[in-house]
């Protein structure tokens, strides 16, 4: 069992900047691929962007790619989103995932989530 607590959310303006923060606890934080989703109002959840147990592969949705980078501090037991050039389109919940064996764009594939921190971008 994994604990997710997400951090870093906010008000930005368009092309603007913020890093999101998911610190975690419990087993060991380099034995799951951790991912972001997002989800606005009236929408879907979906894909942002995953990275390996590693940190040597990630995997990033296209209307994010460019834009925001995903990254791991296994000593910090930490993912990090950082997103450049927002736009009013990426304003959503975000959430952070861990995954015990997947590692991929599907919401199915992890297993823990955290509740999630709003990012609102103005235009």
């Amino acid at each position: 069992q994994v604990q997710l607590v997400e951090s870093g959310g906010g008000l930005v303006q368009d092309g603007g900047s913020l890093t999101l923060s998911c610190a975690t606890s419990g087993r060991t934080f380099s034995s799951y691929a951790m991912g972001w989703f997002r989800q606005a109002p009236g929408k879907e959840r979906e894909f942002v962007a995953a990275i390996s147990r590693g940190g040597g592969s990630t995997t990033y949705a296209d209307s994010v790619k460019g834009r925001f980078t995903i990254s791991r501090g296994n000593a910090k037991n930490t993912v990090y989103l950082q997103m450049n050039t927002l736009k009013p389109e990426d304003t959503a919940v975000y959430y952070c995932a861990a995954a015990d064996t997947y590692y991929g764009v599907a919401s199915r594939g992890y297993n823990y989530w955290g509740q999630g921190t709003q990012v609102t971008v103005s235009s």
